[in-house]
């Protein structure tokens, strides 16, 4: 097949603070990317707005960019995916604020506003049997609660509403004007009822949302298609104008942005090897600011606080499961940057990234000098329970805080560098923690850990994962899987593969398989058994401090 004559497909990714976009080819190779900073309104803690039309700006800038060395022709479908952001929308499209500001261009909730924690509790008091599919407990990162708030504090707003999106399926709504929304994001992030294919007219009753269930719940949307679909007659006139593409261009209903990570990785396979794994068997974690951890199961697995089963949600015949942690790397900033010598470090190496290099490399060189074999026996002393935000799985408790043990006097380098070994295990600990609570609830057994992100590309995270949950760890070669797994849903669309599950694993590639080191695996097991009892102490202290 001629260049000229190539089909390619785009990705578009929305994260928490820029919008990418890649030109795809059929094998998963990513052509050329691009990315554009979103901006984000922080206007009191807890508290996260972004804008739409910023958002959409900046997809339109880095579309452009990535389809100008070919012709708009050789694009023949195109995937977004999108955090789990709540979208408000008044008469005729335009933005509703969500802002106390009262400022009609903060129109988005983000995925990581915490300020529902009070109508999360409401919600998850009624106990209703929907709430079994997560994980037995509403998060305050999902819509529902968000938009009890909006009702309970933003009164006009809320009247004022036309539709309501999460941020994938606001995109697919701009791309095409077609009001459509995706099993993915419906079922995973607002209580929709799979198992029946419809909204739940008494949940929304019981947690005094009523209003939402008028019209055949038009507010919310009555049209649910699963991922990979085509929507509409592609994408419209106006949105082409701007994303310099062809009208006409086939749109796939979207996903939320880990589970297009994931879609991109079942597929995935260990170099040498013919054909992709069993795809039950896999764990795909999406490590960025936070970690999604995805697996998928063709019997339904009821995992008291993890989220799902969601059916569907990613590939047609499986049910999800998403485990998650709040914060990753933005943990792992925080533990650099309020360090005393961050600074030093800053003005000797620069950007971040080569001060997380300069550690990994330190830290051997330390675990010599002390006579140490291995390099996480640093950390014999030094403890952490690592949610200093809450915890997303397996507890469901967003009020747990970090804890960390074994503090001492030292100071300097040498002291950031175990302190941010300690937080780096304890991340992954929390993995095993998600895994062992899954296997509780009857999973089959995960035979491979993935990963992507950008704490993918850091080689202490993903080996300590491999020791903590010993199970061998596969990178692909293809970093930036979100993206290609969004690319997927337009290849799907398009008709390009006659499945998802087909163009997972076309456009999966092959990867590197790091092995976890038995040498550490009683090291690890018996430094479990102090981070679980780091929780029972938390929960012991609280205790204490609450009698009357």
């Amino acid at each position: 097949m001629s260049k000229a004559s190539e089909p390619y497909f785009v990705g578009v990714d929305v994260g928490t603070g820029s919008a990418r976009a890649a030109l795809v080819a059929a094998d998963g190779r990513v052509v050329e990317q691009a990315v554009q900073e979103i901006k984000t309104w922080n206007p009191e803690p807890h508290y996260y707005e972004q804008s739409s039309e910023d958002i959409w700006r900046a997809i339109c800038q880095v579309v452009k960019h990535v389809i100008g060395g070919v012709n708009k022709s050789q694009v023949k479908g195109i995937g977004f995916d999108a955090t789990c952001s709540l979208v408000v929308l008044g008469p005729q499209g335009a933005p509703l604020t969500v802002s106390k500001s009262g400022e009609p261009a903060q129109n988005v909730i983000l995925w990581m506003d915490h300020r529902a924690a009070q109508e999360t509790d409401e919600i998850n008091a009624t106990k209703h049997p929907l709430l079994k599919y997560v994980g037995g407990q509403v998060s305050l990162e999902m819509e529902v609660p968000k938009l009890l708030w909006l009702k309970r504090n933003l009164s006009q707003t809320f009247t004022s509403i036309w539709r309501v999106f999460d941020l994938p399926d606001f995109l697919t709504w701009r791309a095409t004007d077609v009001d459509t929304r995706s099993l993915c994001s419906v079922v995973c992030k607002w209580n929709y009822d799979a198992a029946n294919q419809s909204w739940n007219k008494e949940f929304l009753k019981e947690v005094d949302l009523e209003e939402l269930t008028l019209k055949n719940f038009e507010i919310l949307g009555s049209d649910v298609q699963p991922p990979g679909r085509k929507v509409g007659q592609g994408l419209s006139l106006k949105a082409a104008g701007e994303l310099g593409l062809s009208p006409g261009t086939v749109i796939s209903t979207s996903l939320i942005d880990a589970h297009a990570g994931a879609l991109g990785m079942l597929g995935c396979r260990p170099k040498g090897s013919k054909d992709a794994d069993d795809v039950q068997g896999k764990m795909a974690l999406i490590a960025g600011t936070s970690t999604c951890h995805m697996s998928i199961t063709r019997d339904a697995c009821f995992a008291q606080g993890v989220w799902g089963p969601y059916q569907d949600a990613i590939i047609p015949g499986y049910f999800l499961n998403e485990g998650g942690q709040s914060i990753a790397g933005h943990l792992l900033d925080h533990v650099l940057k309020t360090h005393e010598s961050y600074t030093e470090l800053k003005t000797k190496l620069g950007a971040d990234k080569n001060i997380y290099q300069y550690l990994n490399k330190l830290l051997p060189e330390l675990a010599a000098a002390r006579g140490l074999s291995e390099v996480s026996c640093l950390t014999q002393d030094i403890h952490v329970w690592p949610d200093l935000h809450g915890n997303r799985s397996p507890i469901a408790d967003p009020t747990l805080r970090g804890v960390i043990t074994g503090l001492d006097m030292t100071r300097g380098i040498e002291s950031l560098a175990i302190k941010y070994l300690a937080f780096v295990q304890a991340l992954a600990y929390g993995t095993r923690h998600i895994i062992e609570n899954l296997y509780q609830h009857k999973r089959a057994a995960f035979h491979t850990l993935l990963f992507c992100g950008g704490l993918a590309k850091n080689p202490l995270y993903v080996q300590c994962h491999a020791d903590i949950c010993n199970l061998p760890a596969l990178i692909p070669d293809e970093q930036e899987m979100v993206l290609v797994g969004a690319a997927a849903l337009g290849a799907a669309a398009s008709g390009h593969f006659d499945s998802l599950e087909s163009a997972s694993k076309a456009m999966g590639g092959c990867g590197q398989l790091l092995k976890p080191n038995p040498k550490t695996l009683d090291f690890h097991n018996r430094k479990f058994k102090v981070f679980l009892q780091l929780l029972e102490n938390q929960r012991q202290y609280r205790r204490i401090m609450e009698e009357e």
